[in-house]
């Protein structure tokens, strides 16, 4: 099994920056698949970026060019850095790693201000 732990959301205005972090329980560096999901308010839960053990990413269109992925092996902790923070990013932010079996993290909020 795999606990995942989120931090870095809060509050912050359009156009500002967060950078959310995942610690994991375990080595990441066997983990298939990390990544990030949001779920806003009336919405379903959203991929918003993945990254493989080989370092491939996929990053969603809505967000792309403005959020990147990335992960510290040496620290079981995987990033997502959020530039240019739009209301629409509004939601919950949730860790997810796939190794055969999904585990998810609590999720950590991210509101952002017009």
């Amino acid at each position: 099994q795999v606990q995942l732990v989120e931090s870095g959301g809060g509050l912050v205005q359009a156009g500002g920056s967060l950078r959310l972090s995942c610690a994991a329980s375990k080595s990441i560096f066997s983990i298939y698949a990390l990544a990030w999901y949001r779920r806003a308010p009336g919405n379903q839960r959203e991929l918003v970026a993945r990254i493989t053990n080989g370092g491939s990413t996929n990053i969603a269109d809505s967000v792309k060019g403005r959020f990147t992925i990335s992960k510290d092996n040496a620290k079981n902790t995987v990033y997502l850095q959020m530039n240019s923070l739009k209301p629409d990013d509004t939601a919950v932010y949730y860790c997810n790693a796939y190794d055969g079996d999904y585990y998810w993290g609590q999720g950590t909020q991210v509101t952002v201000s017009s």
